[in-house]
């Protein structure tokens, strides 16, 4: 087992931003939901290194909000509270905490009180830092002092002993010198070690392969995306043909994404695929659906149909291959019970409760910015661990509102088109997600002399470093033109291309 930094999270959006920061340092943690903090660090008391409160949504003075037990701050484990985990320290050990008269969002200039505090090696004084909270700190708790502070908070950090909270998020960018807040929390003050490198974690996990299968055989969903990509080389290379791999086309696909991947994965990792035809069974079942979540419904819903039909037909296969990863697991966990679940993932969510298959996820604790790396240590090509996120229901949420089978072909038309400029101009690496959606709207349009009723196609490109949120991209105007003239003259049924400027928040990246 390795040593560790726990971080419990209380709902933040930045709960995840926080552990990829610790992971960067090659450093390993894990997200705990916070009724189980003590439990594991009583279980493993010898390989936590630290603890780390995240910040949350709500107010720590509220009846049922999340908590710890107060026995966690005699542990003697370091802890790093961050927002709502400062308040909370706060509020569980005598301080006082109300609704501030007004809320601070964005920047602000960190002063330094203690420059010799081990927490502040390398962080210059006045810095910037990210505010990001409705509630203050009005009383510290007893044997607490203040070592920092801003001009509108008077305890921007707070410090007793071993214990230490920050009224701001030192995980954002816009806080200048949080990573080496976070540096001298884990290496000055928890003394880790690195001991979370990638080409370790290929040679542990390809023994622990080896070992959980023995003999038997895997099955595996191969959808040619980075997660499913990536487990199939990891577990191919430990059991070799003991792994088949089934692929199911959806009919809501890239263009030509079938063929790629059984071509590309057969000749390069001599992979076995077995291929599904499924494109006629999905259009049937979407006819008439037009709601978002009804369509991912019946997408995910029929999916793991086909899939579960497929698997059985394959006689002695113990185990089920997925791409999970740490995010997968995260979200599909509650803060509050199984009622405020965020986000269920047909990986962890949608497998039925009779499965008779043992689950084999080669890739569940690592993020995804690490299931790359991996990839490209297994000899996986540039083009497919950088390719772009693409959603589990396909274009089935690309197509807005009624798919049809002539929607989707249009539509891949289109998106290929914008895709192999992106390429060909060198903006695909540049930008993080970019596709084409189609709208249910037609317009009046001319072509030649002739009048057109067509469908109107839009362009979305976003650039983020986290997905949590976005800006969309400063595409040049003339590449834009290019890209619109090229759609429009080239695929039949598009008449009009429109370019989304909306950022996330408050759009989303996706349209549905």
């Amino acid at each position: 087992m390795k040593k560790k930094i726990l971080i419990v999270d209380f709902g933040s959006q930045y709960s995840q931003l926080i552990a990829r920061r610790i992971r960067e340092m090659e450093v390993y943690c894990e997200i705990v939901h916070h009724s189980q903090v003590l439990k594991q660090i009583s279980e493993e008391k010898d390989f936590i290194t630290g603890v780390i409160l995240s910040g949350g949504p709500e107010s720590v003075y509220e009846e049922n909000s999340p908590a710890v037990e107060k026995e966690l701050f005699f542990a003697g484990l370091p802890v790093l509270g961050i927002c709502y985990g400062m308040q909370l320290i706060a509020h569980l050990n005598g301080g006082s905490v109300e609704r501030a008269e007004t809320k601070e969002f964005g920047k602000a200039s960190l002063e330094i009180l203690d420059e010799k505090n081990p927490l502040f090696k390398n962080v210059k004084q006045n810095s910037q830092i990210w505010m990001s909270h409705g509630d203050h700190i009005t009383k510290l708790p007893e044997g607490f002092r203040e070592i920092a502070r801003t001009s509108s908070c008077s305890a921007a950090i707070m410090n007793d002993n071993n214990i230490y909270a920050l009224q701001f998020h030192p995980e954002v960018s816009h806080s200048i010198f949080g990573k080496e807040i976070l540096e001298n929390f884990i290496f000055n003050i928890c003394k880790c070690e690195k001991n979370w490198i990638i080409k370790s974690f290929i040679e542990e996990e390809t023994e622990k392969i080896k070992q959980i299968v023995k003999d038997d055989k895997v099955i595996l969903g191969l959808s040619g995306g980075v997660d499913s990509s990536v487990a199939a080389v990891l577990i191919n290379n430990a059991i070799g043909k003991q792994l088949t791999c089934i692929f199911v086309d959806t009919g809501l696909l890239r263009k030509d994404e079938a063929k790629k991947v059984l071509e590309y994965y057969k000749e390069h990792f001599d992979l076995d695929i077995k291929f599904v035809d499924a494109k006629n069974r999905f259009f049937e079942k979407l006819k008439g659906a037009d709601e978002p979540e009804q369509k991912r419904k019946i997408i995910g819903h029929e999916f793991i149909e086909i899939f579960n039909e497929e698997t059985y037909k394959l006689k002695g296969a113990k185990f089920l291959a997925q791409g999970t990863i740490y995010p997968d697991v995260i979200e599909s966990q509650s803060i509050k019970g199984p009622s405020h679940t965020i986000k269920s993932h047909h990986n962890v969510g949608g497998l039925p409760e009779d499965l008779a298959f043992e689950l084999l996820e080669p890739l569940k604790e690592l993020f995804k910015d690490e299931v790359r790396k991996v990839g490209a240590e297994l000899g996986l090509p540039h083009f497919v661990v950088n390719r772009h996120p693409f959603p589990g229901p396909g274009l089935g949420i690309r197509v807005i509102g009624e798919v049809t089978e002539e929607k989707v072909k249009i539509l891949q038309e289109a998106d290929n088109i914008f895709i192999e400029e992106l390429i060909a101009k060198d903006y695909y690496g540049k930008v993080s997600q970019a596709f084409v959606a189609l709208l249910p709207v037609k317009s009046v349009g001319v072509m030649g002399d002739q009048r057109t009723y067509e469908y109107t196609a839009v362009i979305r490109s976003v650039n983020t470093t986290d997905f949590m949120t976005a800006t969309w991209s400063k595409l040049p105007y003339e590449f834009l033109e290019n890209i619109s003239n090229k759609i429009i003259n080239k695929v039949n049924g598009i008449n009009r291309v429109v370019y989304d400027i909306s950022s996330k928040p408050p759009a989303t990246i996706e349209w549905e």
